[in-house]
């Protein structure tokens, strides 16, 4: 994992490394209630690797995983980002800067994940 620097109010955890293990142990410790679906997401990817002899499917893993962990360790913009999705899916405002705002979020967060 990469060196916290934020000061008191950063992230919960350091940025992990970009493996199914680094990500796992992240995901245990800030999301636990996700590990399910991690689980799942990388025994359907690891399968798919060995089906179709391409690793396309375990780098769309850790892509998606390292995007959650990035975002997920920082509570404040985890909650921001579940207020829009909130937006966007109740469908009863104009979702355009909620969808422009997500997007931006995630942007941010591949950039800090090294993607």
């Amino acid at each position: 994992m990469s060196a916290q620097t934020d000061g008191p109010y950063g992230p919960l955890i350091p940025m992990p490394e970009l493996t199914p293990d680094a990500l796992r142990a992240a995901v245990a410790r800030i999301a636990p209630s996700r590990m399910p679906a991690l689980t799942q997401h990388l025994f359907e990817a690891t399968t798919n690797a060995q089906q179709t002899q391409s690793l396309a499917p375990l780098r769309s893993f850790v892509h998606s995983w390292a995007v959650f962990v990035a975002i997920e360790r920082h509570p404040q913009q985890a909650a921001r980002l579940r207020e829009l999705e909130r937006i966007v899916d109740g469908g009863e405002a104009d979702p355009a800067d909620a969808i422009t705002e997500i997007l931006l979020i995630r942007e941010a967060a591949e950039a800090e994940a090294g993607l």
